[in-house]
Order: structure tokens, then sequence, then C-alpha cells
């Protein structure tokens, strides 16, 4: 069988509004993965946010991966154990962290179960709903000792984080990255680490050509993703720059099954 490769991201794209799956987007992906397709969660979150997310949604059967901390680390959701991953070097939260707090941005990294922080916030406590993760404040980030960081996130306003962002340029060119998954979320990961990269890794990686690729997202960090993917599946509910980065774009939005729309015109 040909088979194809459909790479999702969660939040605003397979999630509706509410963090939920609309039963028309599963009933699809049920169809994509009986008919021996492929499918890979594509998040910005950390693994332990996307397990859990995965096993709610049904996705971790055979055939089922996940892509976390927007590349950081590739995860075999099936067989539960990591294929690939990317850590920040240690050395450069400190500062990092430091800067952050001096421009009044939280800014957070993680353990495998935990967010670590050194303040509580409200922009933690928000999160963390979100991500249904707990966390752990810590005294000093440079303390603690037994953990890999793979991905940093700052949140805050957009224009406090257009300032970190461009701070980060100046200072980390070729060694970190960033980009945001919304507004007021900045994505900080190793240089080269993106979903793009991912999803051709994920490709070579399982023997599926390029050409039978298919990615859906609708941010800025959903971009590399949907220009490495054959076909990019920009969401309806997209901000509209990102329509053109994609080659087609849903009819459906996030609420009204337009993942299940991808499937059924790209992969079924």
């Amino acid at each position: 069988m040909n088979s194809k490769i459909f790479f999702t991201d969660l939040d605003g794209t397979l999630l509706n509004d509410r963090k939920e799956i609309t039963p028309g987007n599963r009933a699809a992906i049920s169809e994509a993965l009986s008919a021996g397709h492929k499918i890979v969660i594509a998040t910005g979150r950390p693994l332990a946010s996307a397990r859990i997310q995965a096993e709610r949604l049904g996705l971790t059967g055979e055939g089922c991966y996940a892509i976390t901390y927007n590349g950081g680390l590739i995860y075999d959701s099936f067989h539960q154990n990591v294929l690939l991953g990317t850590p920040v070097p240690k050395e450069l939260l400190a500062p990092i962290f430091t800067r952050s707090h001096a421009m009044g941005i939280h800014i957070h990294t993680y353990s495998s179960t935990h967010i670590l922080s050194e303040y509580e916030t409200p922009e933690l406590r928000e999160y963390a709903a979100t991500t249904l993760l707990p966390w752990t404040i810590v005294p000093s980030i440079e303390e603690v000792r037994d953990f890999i960081p793979y991905k940093i996130l700052a949140i805050s306003s957009p224009e406090k984080l257009l300032a970190l962002q461009k701070e980060l340029q100046t200072h980390y060119s070729g060694i970190l990255e960033s980009f945001f998954s919304c507004d007021v979320l900045l994505e900080i990961v190793p240089a080269g680490v993106s979903k793009g990269f991912a999803v051709k890794w994920m490709c070579d990686y399982l023997g599926i050509p390029l050409a039978n690729s298919v990615a859906a997202g609708d941010a800025q960090n959903d971009i590399p993703m949907l220009e490495a993917a054959h076909i990019g599946a920009v969401m309806a509910n997209a901000l509209p720059e990102i329509a053109a980065h994609g080659n087609y774009v849903t009819t459906a939005d996030n609420n009204h099954d337009g993942v299940a729309e991808i499937i059924r015109k790209f992969i079924l």
C-alpha cells in the first residue's frame, strides 16, 4: 500500500477552541489509521503534555507519532520511545532567564514531567492549566541538574516578546532560533529545530516519500511544516499571512472539522 503521512498541529488545528477534537475529525483520523496511513501530532507543547493529549485523542496506536517542543523531540507514541532529541545548551538558560525577568517577561523550560520556572506568575498558572502539566518553582534554573531542556518558552505582550526575540537574534544567532506560536508565546529552540525539520526527518525515518506528506497548521510556528510537506494545508481560522506559506486553505475552520476536510481530500 502507498502509505501517506499526515502532520497536524493541535491548538487551532486538530483541536477546536474548547481544546477538544470534533467527532468529524476523530472519525477521519480513525479511517486514515485503519487504511495504514501515519498520523503525527506536531506541537510546541512538551512531550508530557503531548502524551496526555495523544491518549485523550486516541492517537497512541500503531502508526501514531508526536513531534513535540516544535521539533525538539520526536516520539513514537505506539512503542513509547524517543526517536530523536535536540536539546537547548544548558549554559544558555541562566542568561536568557535573567534577561527575560529584567524585561518583565515570564519564562520557563521543562523537565520530563514538570514546567520549570523561577517565579510563579499568572502566565505560568494559565499555561499549566492549558497544557495539563504541573510546575516546579526553582530558586535558580542553573542549579537544576537532572533534566534535559528541549525548549524555552517566553510569555508576555507581543511588544516585549519582539524585543526579546531581537536580542536573541543578536546574541545567539546560529545557536538558537525563536518563533511565535501565537502573539503572546515565543518559542525558543536550538538552531535548525522546527516542525519543518521534523517533517523531513520523519519521512526519511519511515521511508515515506515527501511527496506523500500532508501538513495542517494555523500559526507562525507551523510555517516550516507547511512549507516542508508536499501539501501544506492552512486552516481557515489561521492568521491571514499564514496562507501564503501553504498550497491549500480549508473551507472549514478548527471548530467545524477542518482537519477531516484535509484528510478526506488528500489522505483517503
